[in-house]
């Protein structure tokens, strides 16, 4: 009597798995090309992982001794295109190491799967690997396997019963490794990898990043790194370790999307990066319509890898989600890509997206969301009037609360029209607080909230809640330079100094670092070294008229009355372009001393609700005005508390 068949050999290594009878290689179940030669020399190094296979042995096993080619191009050609099939780098390595002069080290953790078995006339037999073994000897950089990618589907068919909601969500089944957990903290989401095949969908990859940083953000005693900061490393090559100490985490989690139609596959692992230890990986499959219930599946298995546990609250919001069109879902990540390029252009693009979500769906809250982003950037900008804009802001967020409270940016949004638009400080103090309970990761609920407590002069408060955003958003420009003006209107000079100059060597162009240096130095009356900075960010940004104000300011403060008034004309012709916020011209005309129309200026800021005029009060203007009966009345229109 026949026995069963022998299930086919096959080995699996990060998201890769190799089929040794028919030579497949595959990266998240999609199928690359590998010639043969190069699969057998990838075959014979992963049969022997964490061990040196050296030169002699790959030529006697694959080309054999009395061979006529030429073995060292041959040998040379074949771990190429196996690093090109795996994106794999000589110089940090994540599955061959090169040992110079001696051969090869296949050094990521392997799963043997299957029979005994070898690639098709390789000669090479595959036997039991140890995953804990591979992992003890490798002491050099590469990222630990996938180990158990996407083993098979298994019907997932979850009885929500919501107006006849059922979850078609098909899960493949996780793998995690053993032992002692390590202490999970703080997390990073690298950008996922775009295996659709179509640059096109890198909007979509790009999206379901985003969208798995804000879910695992409202998962309170989890630190999560903002998408602003972990897009830095989109396509990087860096080894995770060196990632992780840049951001200052625990862990990382990284993976990949494959969009087909409307079916979606994600691959996600995590990795204690500090000890490049696998701590656990899984594959999701889902249709479009429900890949919200998809993600939030993503975040809970995530938050019980790094052993957090949900609150009820964080549980039922991860777990109640509704089908959703793809083609909504498709025109909002569209949304967030262009709103995420902080351009003009962009943000037109941006509206024209969300508005094409809320066209077809009036009922989805988070094109709102976005749509209320749009408004606030352009507000922030200066690209639009504050009295366009803020009322669009605000206007698009209170709708999204309307169909879902739930909505962190949303409340962000509102708390900051409150603050910049309607002078409301308590109830934007009360939305912002709203914001960052939902989501203690926003490093924008943070953000803004540190310009509040700015503007309230209440500075430590302002400097804790920046330095949150801060570590949230490390490697951000404009988050850096944010700490240092909360620091420089908190009198804290010199700390502001040492941000401003760690920021240049973040970003040696970011005009704004040099032009705050410019403002910290002139109070301290290093007035040459004050002027030289505000030189350099003019020459970087010679149309931007808040680089303009703010260096007019402190060359009229530093006796450089001339160069001040040829800024001070500059900056008016940014009105024969583009919107002129008042307040910029008010402050530069206080920085030349002439009250009068520093006050003509800012009477005009007040009627057109500049978006800047909430600092009027820790405002750094002369002695003078803070005395004038003009000034006084001013604050007392805008409400601020005695």
């Amino acid at each position: 009597m026949t026995g069963p068949a022998a299930v086919p050999p096959k080995v699996r290594f990060g998201v890769f798995e190799l089929d040794l009878q028919t030579g497949d290689l595959r990266k998240a179940g999609i199928l690359l090309r590998l010639p043969p030669q190069p699969c057998k020399v990838l075959a014979l190094l992963v049969s022997r992982p964490a061990q040196l296979v050296t030169r002699e042995e790959i030529r006697e096993q694959i080309w054999g001794n009395d061979t006529v080619v030429d073995f060292e191009h041959g040998v040379n050609f074949a771990i190429k295109k196996i690093r090109d099939a795996l994106s794999d780098a000589a110089e940090t390595p994540r599955y061959i190491e090169t040992l110079p002069r001696r051969g090869y080290r296949f050094i990521a953790s392997v799963q043997n799967v299957g029979a005994e078995g070898v690639c098709p006339d390789a000669g090479v037999a595959i036997g039991p690997v140890s995953v804990q073994r591979a992992a003890s000897l490798r002491k050099r950089w590469g990222v630990a396997a996938l180990a158990g990618v996407f083993v098979g589907l298994i019907a997932a068919v979850a009885a929500w019963n919501v107006s006849g909601l059922r979850d078609r969500l098909l899960k493949a089944a996780p793998v995690t490794i053993t032992g002692s957990p390590p202490r999970i903290e703080s997390i990073a989401v690298l950008p996922f990898e775009n295996l659709s095949g179509d640059p096109g969908q890198e909007y979509f990859a790009d999206g379901m990043t985003e969208e798995l940083v804000t879910d695992l953000g409202e998962i309170s005693g989890l630190r999560v790194i903002s998408r602003q900061s972990v897009m830095r490393f989109k396509g990087s090559r860096k080894p995770l370790p060196e990632i992780a100490r840049e951001l200052r985490v625990d862990a990382i989690v990284e993976g990949t999307v494959a969009r087909s139609g409307n079916h979606v596959r994600i691959t996600a692992n995590l990795l204690h990066a500090p000890t490049d230890r696998h701590l656990w990986a899984n594959s999701y499959d889902s249709e479009l319509a429900d890949v919200l219930a998809l993600q939030g599946n993503v975040a809970r298995s995530v938050a019980g890898a790094v052993r957090i546990k949900l609150l009820p609250g964080e549980q039922a919001r991860h777990a109640n989600t509704r089908p959703i069109n793809p083609e909504v879902y498709q025109a909002y990540l569209e949304g967030k890509y262009y709103l995420n390029q902080w351009t003009d252009e962009g943000f037109k693009k941006a509206a024209a997206s969300f508005r094409r979500a809320i066209d077809l769906d009036p009922t989805y809250a988070r094109a709102y969301e976005g749509m209320a982003d749009v408004h606030i950037f352009v507000a922030l900008w200066g690209l639009r009037p504050a009295a366009e804009a803020y009322p669009l802001a605000k206007a698009a967020a209170l709708k999204a609360l309307e169909f879902d409270d739930g909505l962190a940016e949303a409340h962000a949004v509102l708390g900051q029209t409150k603050l910049a638009f309607d002078w409301d400080w308590s109830g934007s103090e009360q939305e912002l607080r709203r914001a960052i309970v939902l989501n203690p990761n926003s490093s924008t609920a943070h953000f803004y909230y540190g310009l509040l407590l700015t503007a309230m002069g209440r500075s430590d408060e302002a400097v804790r809640e920046t330095r949150t955003a801060l570590e949230l958003d490390p490697l951000t420009p404009s988050m850096n330079v944010q700490l240092a003006w909360v620091l420089y209107y908190a009198h804290r000079y010199d700390e502001s100094i040492a941000k401003l100059k760690r920021t240049l060597e973040l970003a040696p162009d970011f005009g704004y670092a040099n032009m705050e240096l410019g403002w910290n130095y002139a109070q301290k009356r290093l007035y040459p070294e004050a002027f030289l900075e505000c030189q350099r960010a003019v020459n970087l940004m010679p149309e931007d008229q808040i680089t303009l104000a703010g260096c007019g300011v402190t060359y009229g403060r530093v006796g450089k009355r001339q160069d001040a008034l040829t800024l001070l004309r500059r900056l008016k012709e940014v009105s024969t372009r583009s919107y002129l916020d008042p307040y910029n011209v008010a402050l530069l005309y206080d920085g030349l001393g002439d009250t009068d129309h520093t006050m003509e200026w800012l009477e005009r800021a007040y009627r057109e609700r500049s978006a800047s005029l909430y600092c009027i009060k820790v405002e750094v203007v002369s002695d003078r005005l803070r005395f004038d009966p003009r000034f006084l009345d001013l604050l007392r229109r805008m409400n601020f508390p005695q």
